[in-house]
């Protein structure tokens, strides 16, 4: 199904929007690693023009799943190349809304910094809930990458470290980490391997994010 952008949307409105988000990034740690305990994860999947927002919260040593919420939105945007927020940001948002259980940090299943406008889907959604937040992408969405060390390999724009790569498992392709908001791109690629089970390709956050939207998806389907 098309969507057409909404009335008043311009993308000169969104670039500019964007260009002030980066600004407001802060890439540093606003937390101490220690106190680290609960991590949140986001995913989303549709149902023709519904969208499914999953929020998860993972403890960190067990890898147990706390609470897990979800809430359906209209689909009011169309897909856009580096726009994406603007399409998925309200649903994720809205999901984590209902969680009771207060979480440290969040993984979005999507990119941060590693943005050609420094504004990805995991910058907006953590200025909004003003929490740290790490960005993983599956695919790479701009930048070059550089020489693996051991599992891990630097995405450069310029001159510039705007993520890493990350190789999680041998049997799956590298994920793509940048910094969301609130965190330095070190300690983001550090949680996200504390995060992320053994041979799994995912942190374990956005894995059940993504099990658990997909279990709403066919609940409604089958309806």
């Amino acid at each position: 199904m098309k969507y057409k952008l909404p009335k008043k949307f311009s993308i000169k409105s969104a670039r500019y929007a964007q260009n002030q988000i980066a600004k407001k990034i802060e890439e540093k740690d606003c937390f101490l690693e220690k106190e680290i305990r609960y991590a949140a994860g986001v995913d989303l999947a549709y149902i023709d023009d519904t969208v499914i927002g999953s929020a998860v919260i993972v403890e960190k040593n067990t890898f147990k799943v706390i609470e897990k919420e979800f809430a359906l939105t209209k689909v009011t945007f169309p897909y856009i190349p580096t726009l994406l927020a603007f399409r998925e940001v309200y649903p994720a948002w809205k999901a984590l809304k209902k969680l009771k259980q207060k979480f440290d940090i969040l993984f979005v299943d999507g990119n941060g910094k590693l943005h050609p406008f420094r504004a990805g889907f995991a910058c907006q959604l953590g200025l909004i809930i003003d929490k740290p937040t790490i960005g993983i992408a599956k695919k790479l969405l701009c930048g070059n990458q550089g020489k693996w060390k051991n599992n891990i390999a630097p995405i450069f724009d310029k001159n510039d470290i705007i993520g890493y790569a990350l190789k999680t498992s041998a049997k799956a392709n590298p994920i793509y980490v940048s910094v969301g908001h609130k965190i330095s791109l070190q300690t983001a690629v550090k949680l996200t391997l504390t995060f992320t089970k053994d041979n799994l390709k995912l942190p374990e956050p956005i894995r059940q994010a993504h099990i658990f939207a997909n279990s709403i998806r066919r609940r409604y389907k089958n309806i």
